[in-house]
């Protein structure tokens, strides 16, 4: 089983010490997004987890606290854009401290473990395609002897989102405008020795040979850990989406970087709400467990392969 930590909100920058404390305990509680009232429990326990992914934009406060994963395989999936506070709002400063922290990061794990997010890449009259390739190439001169990959993908106009991002006079990019931003890119990214890849786009072109990402990605984790793991294509993401079956285990409305492109967040008032709701030692990310509230726990198992083929000798 593949954890991920998490799509829903950024577990690492917010919630770090309520994810040591469910990884020692080796348990989690996670609500149904679909039903509130279904909880699962879901196992954390080393014996079953074949790896944990996190998501982030802001690793630090986990910086110090690295060697109690040891007992886990995990890496990072880490977004550095060049937005500024207009889209934002709450992430410290890139130079001064996101930037560090990720070059740190590699330093400690390896830059194999740390992927590079420039993502959701949208275009208006502030973020134009020169802005987005010249800081792109910034960017890449800090990042890439820090880093295998970068992953890209172009915003998705949800409808939480397109009502956060309506302040923004966001231009709906054509896709003569997605080739030549990609084609950049990837120039820039081969200049600097690392590649990209796009996770969860339709865009194919003949000029360009550029990859669709596995953003839970089975073969990284088999590289990490020198291990075969069966795992399909999971049923619950897009087409376009290549990633593994894996467990989320965060919860929407819990972010606090106030992004205006997430569509993670409906309401930054019922982000506030659940932010006091939030108790670190509690075995859920926020609130208590009510009377009309059904525990299951989920039946999961390790997907490692324990039989050796010829091809592995």
């Amino acid at each position: 089983m593949i954890i991920s930590a998490s799509r829903r909100t950024d577990l690492p920058a917010f919630y770090s010490e309520w994810l040591f404390n469910r990884l020692k305990e080796e348990f989690v509680l996670v609500r149904n997004p679909m039903n509130i009232h279904q909880i699962g429990k879901i196992s954390l326990s080393p014996d079953v987890v074949d790896g944990i992914v996190f998501w982030t934009k802001n690793p630090m406060p986990m910086m110090d606290r690295l060697s109690e994963l040891e007992k886990y395989m995990y890496y990072f999936q880490f977004t550095l854009t060049a937005y500024d506070r207009d889209v934002e709002p709450n992430i410290p400063s890139k130079n001064g401290l996101i930037i560090p922290a990720f070059q740190d990061l590699s330093k400690a794990i390896g830059r194999d473990r740390v992927i590079w997010r420039y993502d959701p890449v949208f275009f208006n009259e502030r973020y134009t395609m020169e802005y987005h390739c010249k800081y792109f190439r910034v960017l890449a001169s800090k990042l890439s002897d820090f880093t295998e990959k970068c992953t890209i993908s172009f915003l998705d106009l949800y409808k939480n989102t397109e009502r956060n991002v309506r302040p923004l006079n966001i231009q709906v990019e054509t896709l003569e405008m997605q080739y030549e931003l990609m084609g950049r890119f990837s120039e820039i990214a081969k200049e600097y020795g690392f590649y990209i890849d796009t996770c969860a786009e339709k865009i194919e072109s003949e000029g360009l040979v550029i990859p669709h990402a596995c953003c839970i990605d089975k073969e990284r984790f088999e590289r990490i850990g020198n291990c075969k793991l069966t795992l399909g294509k999971d049923p619950n993401q897009r087409a376009e989406c290549g990633c593994v079956a894996s467990i989320d285990i965060g919860t929407y409305n819990t972010c606090k970087h106030g992004c205006l492109y997430c569509y993670a967040n409906y309401s930054q008032n019922i982000v506030k709400k659940n932010v006091m709701a939030h108790n670190p030692s509690s075995s859920l990310l926020f609130g208590e467990i009510g009377e009309d509230d059904v525990i299951k726990e989920r039946a999961i198992k390790s997907c490692k392969e324990n039989q050796l083929t010829i091809f592995d000798l």
